[in-house]
């Protein structure tokens, strides 16, 4: 059961009032998708305002893998980000009510914030016999889809279903499913493709449109350029061994142990766009493929994931490593006894040459021993004749 957080409960249970409580989870919501202070305080200003986004959250053709990502988020907490940073008032699978009562609490949360709620879809939609695959509340999920959509301020693609219609759209697609674009050509939809989606891409662009009333920056794709502007090879903590020429030859060998690069293996990284590598999934660095030990499969692209062959090599653009990493060749590792001998023969002569060098310039550096004073004369004095 979800606590409300307000003064009695999330506050209370940390030992600090509501106001201090609502900045650090805005301090920490902001921190978690790269905005800066400033979007922190504007975020609290809005919370504080009651200016919370209504969310209604549509789940179609999916395994509910991207609401389960969402669930295990810390930075903020599930509870802290749909009580006091946006407003949940429809999903399936969380929502306390069912039914008749569920359908009716989704119709009153589009009449009372039409043309501000932000529609969040999950799932491909299926199109195949006018969508008759997929119903929810007597409705097909083309019916709801293009309702919900006509008043929303905002509207999301989360996961690669709902993107482009992911797995179930693969070969034969015999419902005909598609993503929400697809279905919804005439409207601006933000995709946030991935398999699950990593959740706090989602809430980068939640916070912005509740603070700001904007959407970020987008690429061709319809995907935001905060998390899909650099494939996955580009910072990728393998990417040091693919400079170097080293790779994993096999599951299990060596190299693979040792973390070598994965592209033999099949590693679609340097063919997708996603932050993987730079924004670990809820505060697990390893919790994804390429963490723990499985090359990447590509799933926020259409045409590669669930299409090519999991471990079949695909062409990269650029192979040449970085002008600051010196070329290395893969198949260098091993030296020929010739080689090795005429090295030898170098090295040993250049360091001979070296110490030789080193003598006559210390010899010619020395300075002359001093000559032994010359024995001071003897004096006579006196009438005695004595020796003084």
């Amino acid at each position: 059961m979800l606590l409300p957080l307000v003064s009695e409960s999330g506050g209370a249970r940390r030992g600090i009032g509501r106001r201090e409580f609502l900045r650090r989870t805005c301090l920490l919501a902001a921190a978690a998708v790269g905005l800066p202070a400033s979007a922190a305080a504007a975020i609290e200003r809005a919370v504080l305002a009651g200016k919370k986004p209504s969310v209604i959250w549509l789940s179609f053709q999916e395994c509910t893998g991207c609401t389960e990502s969402l669930l295990r988020t810390s930075h903020p907490a599930l509870d802290e980000l749909i009580l006091d940073l946006i407003s949940l008032d429809y999903h399936e699978a969380l929502s306390a009510a069912a039914g008749h009562q569920a359908e009716a609490a989704r119709e009153a949360a589009m009449r009372e914030h039409a043309g501000k709620y932000v529609l969040v879809v999950e799932g491909a939609i299926p199109t195949k016999d006018d969508g008759i695959y997929c119903k929810v509340g007597g409705k097909t999920a083309l019916q709801l889809v293009r309702e919900c959509s006509e008043q929303a301020g905002a509207i999301i693609a989360i996961g690669s279903c709902a993107a482009w219609g992911g797995i179930p759209s693969s070969d034969p697609d015999p419902t005909g499913a598609q993503g929400v674009k697809q279905v919804l050509p005439a409207k601006a939809v933000v995709s946030l493709p991935g398999c699950p989606a990593n959740p706090y891409n989602l809430l980068g662009v939640v916070l912005q449109y509740a603070s700001f009333g904007t959407l970020p920056a987008l690429d061709d794709q319809g995907r935001p350029q905060f998390a899909y502007g650099r494939t996955i090879h580009e910072d990728c903590p393998r990417r040091p061994h693919f400079d170097a020429g080293r790779f994993a030859q096999q599951f299990g060998d060596e190299g693979h142990r040792a973390g070598w690069c994965l592209y033999k293996l099949g590693c679609k990284g340097p063919q997708t766009y996603a932050n993987c590598s730079l924004q670990p999934f809820c505060e697990v660095p390893g919790a994804w493929p390429i963490g723990i030990g499985h090359p990447c499969f590509g799933c926020t692209m259409p045409g590669i994931a669930f299409s090519v062959p999991m471990h079949t090599n695909l062409p990269i653009a650029q192979t040449t490593p970085p002008t600051t990493y010196a070329p290395v060749r893969p198949e260098g590792e091993r030296v020929s006894p010739w080689a090795t001998g005429v090295v030898g023969t170098l090295v040993g002569g250049a360091i001979g040459a070296g110490i030789a060098a080193s003598l006559k310039f210390a010899a010619a550096e020395k300075p002359a021993a001093p000559s032994a004073p010359a024995e001071a004369p003897r004096e006579t004095a006196g009438p005695a004749g004595k020796e003084v």
